[in-house]
């Protein structure tokens, strides 16, 4: 079970939220074409390592969470606000 740390309630259970998609996809424009459209609302990327992620606290304070998580290992780098950058880790190169 993921732990997620609300910016608002502190750390919770995962079973307090509900994933709510991709955090790096932008809505089109109001003038954009149908097919712009369509690809923000179906088509998504299925990203492997570190992605940024909203997660709604439906079981807490109802705020938005954004945050960083690493879809293979199911790792928590870090949480914030929906106005806050959030970094992903850095790639530690072999030597």
């Amino acid at each position: 079970m993921h732990r997620i740390d609300c910016p608002w309630c502190g750390v919770r259970d995962e079973s307090e939220f509900q994933y709510q998609g991709d955090a790096t996809v932008s809505r089109p424009k109001f003038k954009a074409s149908e097919e712009a459209f369509f690809r923000y609302a179906y088509v998504r990327e299925n990203p492997r390592g570190w992605h940024t992620e909203w997660w709604h606290h439906v079981g807490g304070c109802r705020q938005w969470v954004k945050v960083v998580r690493n879809t293979l290992t199911h790792e928590i780098h870090v949480t914030g606000t929906p106005a806050d950058k959030l970094a992903h880790p850095r790639k530690v190169k072999s030597p």
